[in-house]
């Protein structure tokens, strides 16, 4: 058998309104289904219990469990984007009717965390000068959405 593991995301009670969003965001993405509760849970019969769907090639579990748990930021996931342009494209897209974190990080609008982040980012924290690698996370600690020709401007002003 070939094992996967698939994230189980728990939604209040929107997880078909939460994967119809996360589909028309990211590309190579579908709904695969929903399913729904039958009589043997006759006070929610006929509603969606559960929903599978794929994100960029990666399969999700979202669940209709109610109320009594929320995302935390315990729990993010990571957009590696490869220029400035997607960090505009994501970010905008799933801030939309969410707040805005530090550091390239967001809560989308059912209360999910993501970090927005560009490759970049990553060449210039993990340089081996000593003086790129703190200007760039320094450059970075004051961001909320991450701007590449920030951070270049800072390096290049260390």
């Amino acid at each position: 058998m070939d094992m996967k593991i698939t994230p189980c995301l728990w939604f209040d009670n929107n997880v078909d309104e939460a994967a119809k969003f996360y589909t028309s965001v990211f590309p190579n993405s579908h709904i695969e289904g929903f399913w729904r509760y039958n009589e043997a849970h006759p006070d929610r019969a006929g509603e969606i219990g559960y929903g599978t769907f794929v994100l960029n090639g990666q399969r999700f579990l979202g669940i209709n469990g109610g109320p009594m748990f929320r995302f935390t930021e315990a729990v993010s996931f990571e957009v590696r984007c490869a220029d400035q342009a997607e960090v505009d494209y994501y970010w905008d897209r799933l801030v939309d009717g969410g707040e805005e974190s530090h550091c390239g990080w967001l809560k989308d609008r059912y209360g999910l965390s993501w970090q927005i982040v560009p490759q970049r980012l990553y060449d210039l924290i993990e340089d081996p000068d000593p003086a790129v690698s703190l200007a760039a996370t320094q450059a970075m600690y004051a961001m909320h959405k991450i701007v590449v020709a920030d951070l270049e401007a800072a390096v290049a002003n260390r």
